[in-house]
């Protein structure tokens, strides 16, 4: 059976640096959701533009809305695509300082930064709301040849950001759990 390519700990250990492990959080239907709707929204966003290049080449005409939607598909993978990257380890480590930590340091270290994250997007998740609910009374609609109302578009960066939001706090728990676990290896050692 092949090993898997994730950086190791320098300290000799078999930890992993990043990856799941037995506190990393399961993947929900929320982010499989998220996920489906991603790879929807880039498969949509292939054809449209691919169609749009044709059209143009060959027949010289554009449907003129294709910027438009594009650009719409492009802020929901954006918003979308957020705790998917959490639940699956997909955002940089900076892994030359993690090698060089113990295992309860390295906990320490992902339940700190992990707890600023948490912050950063509840407070991303509150401007987002606010904006949402100012779009929807304001009734805007984009000045283009479809006419959205803004609301629709925009609805994807809270509903990321939510998502984002309670994925984060399942990975807190698990940060909270690994601490615990590190400090029960370590306590016997010390005696």
């Amino acid at each position: 059976m092949a090993q898997s390519p994730e950086l190791l700990a320098e300290s000799g250990s078999e930890e992993r640096l990043y990856g799941p492990d037995r506190w990393t959080p399961e993947e929900t239907l929320a982010e499989r959701l998220c996920q489906r709707i991603c790879e929807l929204a880039l498969v949509a966003s292939v054809i449209m533009i691919g169609a749009e290049v044709i059209s143009r080449a060959v027949f010289h005409f554009s449907f003129e809305i294709t910027d438009e939607v594009g650009g719409y598909l492009l802020v929901a993978v954006s918003f979308l695509s957020l705790p998917v990257s959490q639940v699956h380890h997909g955002f940089h480590h900076v892994e030359f300082v993690q090698a060089r930590l113990s295992p309860r340091g390295r906990a320490v270290s992902r339940l700190i930064f992990d707890l600023l994250c948490l912050f950063c997007a509840a407070i991303l998740l509150w401007q987002l709301a606010r904006l949402e609910l100012g779009t929807w009374q304001s009734g805007d609609v984009a000045p283009t040849i479809l006419g959205t109302p803004l609301w629709i578009p925009r609805l994807s960066m809270p509903l990321g950001a939510a998502a984002l939001t309670a994925t984060l706090l399942r990975t807190i728990a698990g940060d909270v759990r690994r601490i615990a676990a590190t400090g029960r290896q370590a306590g016997p050692a010390r005696r």
